[in-house]
C-alpha cells in the first residue's frame, strides 16, 4: 500500500492509553446488571450471559502472560478507527505472550462461516496504524443467527486454536455477537465472544457507552465540508444548499454538525416525531425561513436534513411499519409484478389511513418504501432523495406565495448527500486513542474469562489518562423489538434526547441562525498543535458530560 506523506506521519502516532490499562491490569467488578427492557424475555433467551456484572480495569500487580489466540471480525458499515481497534487487540495479545496469534476473518462475519481468514502479523498491522477504512480485512453484513453458522464457525475456531472472537460492529452486529456468545456458552465450547461499539451514526449509546467510535471523526469531516459550503453560500449569495447527512435511525450527526457549523436550518427527526409534524408542516417551516431571509436581502442559506427523516414523520412512520409487515408476509406475492400492479396490490392491502398516505407520495419514494430493504429488513432510506423531495416542495410553496406577494426573492436550491465521505476518514486523535483503548480492553476481557461483553471506555471528556476502560454485558443494552414481522432481542438504539443538553443548546440558538448568517467554519481535523484544538471532543459529548 502506497502511503501519502500524512499517512507516513500518522503511522508514527502512538495512541494514548488510560492509566488503568498500562502495565499490569486487574478487574474490578461492579453490580449485577439487567436488560433495559423486557427483562424476563431477555433472561429466558440468554440464560448463560444475562445478569453479569459491569467490569472496570484498574492497575494491577501481576503481569498476565496467558497463551491465547484471538479472531477479529469487522461487521457492517465502515467507521474511522476500526483499524486501531485491531491494532490495540494485536499489541495487547502480543504483550500477553509473543507466541499468541491474531486472525482476521475476511469481509465480515461471512469470513468466519466460510473459513476465509488471514493471520495478522506485525508487518500487516504496521501498515494500517491510525488509518481510516476497514480495508485491512474488509467488512460485510452477514448476520450470525443460525445454528449451522455457529457450528461451521466453530470448525475454524478449533482448527486455529482460537480462544475468543472480537466482533467490531454496531447495534445489530453486537446483538449477533451476544447470540453467538450465548450459544457457545450454552454448549460449553469454551469460546468467548466480545463486541466493540462502532457506528458513525452515534445511536449505539447508553449509560455505559458514552459514544460509539467513528462519530467524532465523521462529524468533524462533515462539518469541515458544511463549513466550506456555508462560506461559499455567503460568498455567492444566491444558492440554498440542502444537505442530507448519514444517520438512518437518529439525528445525532445532524445535531452535532449543526452545533459545529450553525446552519440556517437543521431538522431533528426525533422532534418532528414528537410534535407529530406532517411533511407539509416541515416544508412550510423551511419556506418561511427562506422568505424571511429573502426579505432581508439574503437569497441564500444552508439546511441540514438527517438521512432517516422520512421514517420519523409520524404518518410515514406508521405507513412504513405496516409496509414492513406486508413485505414480510406477502412480499413474494407482489415483488415481481409490474409497477402499476404492485402499487394497486399494496394500496388494496393497506389500512385506510396508511393507503391515503401512500397515495400522496411521489412514485419513486413510494416504490422505495414498499420494496427495497437492507439485510436487517429496514427501508433503505439512504436511497431516498429526501433533500430533493423537500426542496422541490419548498420551491412549489414559494411559487404559490410569489403569486400573492408573500415571497419576493429568488430560490435556487443545490443538493448534497454526505455519507460515504466520512465513513473512512483518517481517524481524529480522539478516535485513534479511543479505538486503540477499546482493542486493548477487548483483550483484557478475554484474558479475564469474560464472554458476551462489549468493551467500553468511559469519562471520555477528560484527558486520556483519566479514561476508565472496562466492559458491559451486551444483554444489559437489549430489549425486544419487531423486526421483519417478528419480535426479536436487539440492542436498543439511542435517539436524540429532546431534554438533553446538546439539543437544548441547539434549540436556544436556532431562531437566530434561521434569520441571521451565523456560520462557523471549523476547518479540517487537526492532528498536530495545541490539545485544545487537536484533542477536542464533539460538542455533543462535551455538553452531555458537562459537570
Amino acid at each position: 500500500m502506497k502511503k501519502s506523506l500524512l499517512q507516513k506521519e500518522r503511522a508514527a502516532y502512538q495512541p494514548k492509553l488510560p492509566k488503568g490499562l498500562r502495565g499490569a491490569v486487574k478487574v474490578q467488578e461492579g453490580e449485577a446488571t439487567q436488560s433495559v427492557g423486557d427483562q424476563e424475555e431477555i433472561k429466558k433467551l440468554f440464560p448463560n450471559t444475562y445478569g453479569m456484572p459491569l467490569v472496570e480495569f484498574v492497575p494491577g500487580e501481576v503481569e498476565n502472560t496467558q497463551k491465547l489466540n484471538v479472531g477479529v471480525i469487522l461487521s457492517g458499515g465502515q467507521a474511522p478507527g476500526g483499524h486501531n481497534v485491531i491494532c490495540g487487540i494485536f499489541d495487547a495479545v502480543k504483550k500477553l505472550n509473543p507466541e499468541n496469534k491474531l486472525y482476521g476473518f475476511l469481509m465480515g462475519p461471512g469470513g468466519l462461516v466460510d473459513h476465509n481468514y488471514i493471520e495478522l502479523t506485525a508487518d500487516i498491522i504496521d501498515e494500517y496504524r491510525n488509518t481510516g477504512g476497514f480495508d485491512m480485512i474488509g467488512s460485510g453484513r452477514t448476520k450470525l443467527e443460525k445454528v449451522e453458522q455457529f457450528e461451521k464457525g466453530l470448525e475454524v475456531i478449533r482448527e486455529l486454536d482460537i480462544k475468543a472472537i472480537v466482533i467490531i460492529g454496531g447495534d445489530d452486529s453486537n446483538t449477533n455477537a451476544c447470540v453467538l456468545a450465548e450459544y457457545y456458552a450454552a454448549k460449553n465450547y469454551g469460546v468467548q465472544v466480545i463486541g466493540a461499539p462502532k457506528t458513525i451514526d452515534g445511536d449505539l449509546k447508553n449509560s455505559q457507552i458514552e459514544t460509539s467510535f467513528g462519530f467524532d471523526t465523521a462529524t468533524k469531516t462533515y462539518s469541515e465540508v458544511i463549513g466550506n459550503i456555508e462560506r461559499d453560500a455567503n460568498s455567492a449569495r444566491k444558492y440554498w444548499h440542502f444537505i442530507k447527512l448519514m444517520g438512518r435511525s437518529a439525528s445525532h450527526i445532524a445535531l452535532e454538525c449543526a452545533l459545529q457549523t450553525q446552519p440556517n436550518i437543521c431538522l431533528i427527526s426525533e422532534e418532528i416525531e414528537q410534535k407529530d409534524m406532517t411533511l407539509n408542516e416541515i416544508v412550510e417551516q423551511i419556506a418561511t425561513a427562506v422568505a424571511n431571509r429573502a426579505a432581508a436581502g439574503n437569497n441564500f442559506g444552508v439546511v441540514l436534513i438527517p438521512e432517516g427523516l422520512i421514517e420519523f414523520i409520524p404518518s410515514i412512520g406508521r405507513l412504513i411499519d405496516e409496509l414492513n409487515d406486508l413485505m414480510a408476509a406477502h412480499g413474494d406475492d407482489y415483488k415481481d409484478l409490474d409497477k402499476d400492479a404492485q402499487r394497486a396490490y399494496i394500496l388494496a392491502h393497506l389500512s385506510k389511513k396508511n393507503a391515503e398516505t401512500f397515495a400522496t407520495l411521489p412514485e419513486g419514494v413510494a416504490r422505495q418504501l414498499s420494496l427495497d430493504r437492507d439485510p436487517h429488513g429496514n427501508v433503505q432510506v439512504s436511497l431516498i432523495e429526501t433533500e430533493k423531495l423537500i426542496s422541490d416542495m419548498v420551491e412549489a410553496k414559494l411559487a404559490d406565495w410569489k403569486k400573492v406577494g408573500k415571497f419576493t426573492g429568488s430560490f435556487a436550491p443545490l443538493h448534497h448527500f454526505f455519507g460515504y465521505e466520512g465513513r473512512c476518514a483518517m481517524p481524529s486523535n480522539f478516535d485513534a486513542d479511543y479505538c486503540y483503548t477499546l482493542g486493548v480492553s477487548a483483550v483484557e476481557l478475554i484474558a479475564n474469562g469474560k464472554t458476551g461483553y462489549m468493551a467500553i471506555v468511559k469519562n471520555l471528556s477528560a484527558s486520556t489518562d483519566e479514561w476508565k476502560a472496562g466492559g458491559v454485558p451486551i444483554t444489559m443494552m437489549m430489549n425486544m423489538e419487531r423486526r421483519n414481522g417478528e419480535m426479536k432481542p436487539v440492542i436498543r438504539k439511542a435517539l436524540v434526547e429532546l431534554d438533553g443538553k446538546p439539543f437544548k443548546k441547539f434549540a436556544e440558538k436556532r431562531d437566530l441562525w434561521a434569520k441571521e448568517t451565523c456560520y462557523v467554519y471549523p476547518g479540517p481535523i487537526q492532528y498536530w498543535g495545541p490539545a485544545s484544538v487537536c484533542d477536542r471532543t464533539t460538542r455533543t459529548l462535551a455538553l452531555e458530560l458537562e459537570k
